[in-house]
């Protein structure tokens, strides 16, 4: 599952000191297919929009991680998603990367979720050869929501999670906890009030709710753009 997450970054330096590249973290994407595509969250790559060149940081087997330059390929700026594409494709290297299968279905409330993602180890000076901490947070979905995730775009459908988004996990995959496939793409930290009706299995109202984008959303835009990707195996 991991090696499927990359955090998203933008390298500082021209050459290699003796702890790698220097960068700036954005957040996470995650590969979808063995073509190097990835999904991520659009505004992740906000500051790249009139310029800059994103990078991912992949891991390696028993090397430490290497920075990759991505393009983007296409954004859905109403579900805040987008599509970028690792170049080269890594996965005709020797990258200790994986892919993830996306869910067809919207996932119910009470659906057990685990949400991972991927931050440097030191989050106020990160530089390219120190591995990132692995986060992985269970959690339970509450409710569907809506909401403008731009001012200028029409509302768009989250669900809920009882679970804190710590800063930069933005773009990582929500996955149901029995089977390793993406459910949702965490938007962040819901801030906004709401009246939560389904309560977490526990019997008390959560004090942090999270939000995800259904990766559902993300299917049209593959389709219009031709590109593949797996989906859950079905129960036998």
């Amino acid at each position: 599952m991991v090696g499927a997450i990359c955090p998203v970054v933008y390298p500082l330096d021209e050459s290699t000191g003796a702890r790698g590249v220097h960068y700036t973290f954005y957040g996470n994407a995650f590969f979808i297919n063995e073509d190097g595509y990835l999904l991520t969250a659009a505004h992740v790559l906000s500051d790249f929009l009139n310029g800059g060149q994103p990078s991912i940081l992949v891991r390696r087997p028993e090397a430490p991680p290497r920075l990759l330059k991505v393009d983007l390929v296409a954004t859905d700026p109403v579900h805040d998603i987008a599509i970028l594409r690792a170049v080269p494709n890594p996965f005709q290297a020797k990258y200790a990367i994986a892919f993830l299968p996306l869910a067809t279905d919207k996932p119910v409330p009470g659906t057990a979720v685990l949400t991972a993602a991927l931050r440097p180890s030191r989050l106020r000076d990160p530089q390219s050869f120190d591995a990132p901490r692995e986060e992985r947070s269970p959690a339970e979905v509450l409710q569907y929501t809506t909401s403008k995730l731009d001012k200028n775009q029409s509302e768009a459908e989250l669900f809920l999670f009882d679970h804190e988004v710590e800063r930069g996990q933005s773009g990582a995959p929500v996955l149901a906890q029995d089977k390793e496939a993406v459910l949702g793409i965490v938007e962040g930290q819901w801030l906004r009030g709401v009246s939560v009706r389904n309560l977490s299995s526990s019997g008390s109202p959560p004090s942090n709710i999270g939000a995800a984008i259904p990766v559902t959303y993300a299917l049209p835009l593959l389709e219009a753009h031709r590109i593949t990707w797996h989906t859950e195996r079905k129960p036998e």
